[in-house]
């Protein structure tokens, strides 16, 4: 026990042991009485305790035991409310995003709390903001908070469904020549990545020809050092391209392309198991609404698609 907290049924627990019970656990009760604990409950801290550590802790110094860090306050719902509003004053801005990532980065209690008091929404109108006055300013910290507190509730992908703006932001920070242009454009693309899954089909047909060009120059441009940028590039090509390959058109696009079908049989196995399942479902969709029969262009490459299907199966076979 390092931070001793007291919940409301008197019983005094490691603070970061109950809090991880309540965020994960169904229906919580006390791990002692077994009664029903709120997962909202408030958890006083035991200073008596506390010093009663301390004290043995620095007894026992000479045998290799470390110091307690000083506790730090639980974060509340008055205390985000304000770092949002600070975001308005031009002043606090870049401050106040600092702040709020240590947070986030802090527990998961403070990013359910940043979640409830509605930071996912602000972070998304502060990066429509910056694209609006072509400023990057703050873009970093605003879309590594997005990418680590979200969550796909209802209201979330309400958010982005149809949010054409913030879709056209992240479109813009990809083709811009923003400061530290890879860590900004990196973030972005987990942004992108994750809002994609999302995202209404109609808003997808509106993305041009040179928004996919751009994502697969910035893959280019990342060095060998980078692997794990590039492999979150390229399962975000494949999230795109599994979606537009629902619809007729994107399918269509797709078999017009010489190296479409075997480009997408050829990373399968060979990037992550996020790939490989996109990559699946691409044939899957293809195959399924491809002509049965060999009696035009269009059918050849139909049959070449189930041929690449079948090559696929065949390498999940020999992996497994």
């Amino acid at each position: 026990m390092k931070d001793p907290v007291t919940a409301v049924n008197g019983i005094t627990y490691d603070r970061e042991s109950i809090q991880q019970r309540l965020l994960r656990a169904k229906d919580t009760t006390c791990p002692v009485t077994k009664q029903p604990l709120p997962k909202d409950s408030d958890l006083t801290p035991n200073h008596t305790l506390r010093r009663l550590i301390q004290a043995w802790c620095i007894e026992n110094a000479e045998i290799g035991v470390d110091q307690i860090p000083t506790s730090k306050s639980p974060l509340y719902m008055f205390h985000i409310f304000k770092l949002i509003r600070h975001l308005d004053v031009p002043q606090l801005q870049i401050r106040t995003l600092k702040k709020m990532e240590v947070l986030v980065g802090e527990s998961q209690r403070n990013q359910r709390c940043m979640v409830e008091a509605g930071v996912i929404n602000a972070m998304v109108l502060l990066i429509i903001r910056c694209f609006k006055e072509g400023r990057s300013n703050g873009l970093e910290e605003a879309l590594r908070i997005l990418h680590l507190i979200w969550t796909p509730t209802a209201e979330n992908k309400q958010l982005v469904k149809g949010n054409f703006e913030f879709l056209e932001s992240i479109i813009w920070v990809l083709q811009s020549g923003v400061d530290n242009h890879v860590d900004v454009k990196s973030q972005a693309v987990l942004v992108l990545k994750m809002m994609i899954e999302f995202v209404s089909p109609t808003l997808l047909e509106t993305l041009k020809l040179d928004f996919f060009k751009q994502i697969v120059k910035f893959s280019s441009s990342l060095n060998s050092n980078s692997e794990i940028r590039k492999k979150r590039t390229t399962e975000l090509i494949f999230s795109l391209l599994a979606h537009l390959c629902s619809c007729a058109d994107g399918r269509a696009q797709l078999l017009k392309h010489a190296a479409g079908i075997a480009m997408v049989s050829k990373k399968i196995l060979r990037v992550s198991p996020a790939t490989d399942d996109r990559a699946v479902h691409i044939l899957s969709l293809i195959s399924k609404f491809s002509a049965t029969q060999c009696s035009s262009s269009r059918d050849v490459e139909g049959w070449d698609c189930v041929e690449a299907s079948h090559g696929a199966s065949s390498k999940l076979w020999k992996a497994y």
